[in-house]
């Protein structure tokens, strides 16, 4: 048995829950946040046997997608009367992170 916890875009949980679910595999979510830019994200708990992993993992990367977002960046501490021209940049975020690990042991009490 394998325990796959995976953290995606919180944009991209409500599809991803639902194909898991319309698979046959139970899901718990957790509102999480973190990571370079501080946003939301939700990381999911799916147990399954080992030969379902596969199909799980496709799963995950159908329905996460990478996009693109502008974000900006404001140096650490502004004097008064100082004059600071934003910087933006765009950074890829979205998708996911997938981690699969061993079941010492299941039980349902």
């Amino acid at each position: 048995m394998k325990f796959i916890v995976s953290v995606v875009n919180k944009d991209d949980v409500l599809p991803l829950v639902e194909a898991l679910v319309t698979n046959g595999y139970g899901v718990t979510t957790f509102k999480t946040a973190g990571g370079f830019l501080r946003k939301e994200n939700v990381t999911l708990f799916t147990g399954v046997e080992d030969e379902q992993v596969e199909d799980v993992i496709r799963l995950i990367r159908d329905n996460c997608h990478t996009r693109i977002q502008r974000v900006g960046s404001l140096p650490p501490v502004m004097e008064s009367g100082e004059s600071y021209v934003l910087a933006t940049e765009e950074v890829e975020v979205g998708g996911a992170v997938i981690f699969v690990l061993d079941v010492v042991q299941f039980l349902k009490a």
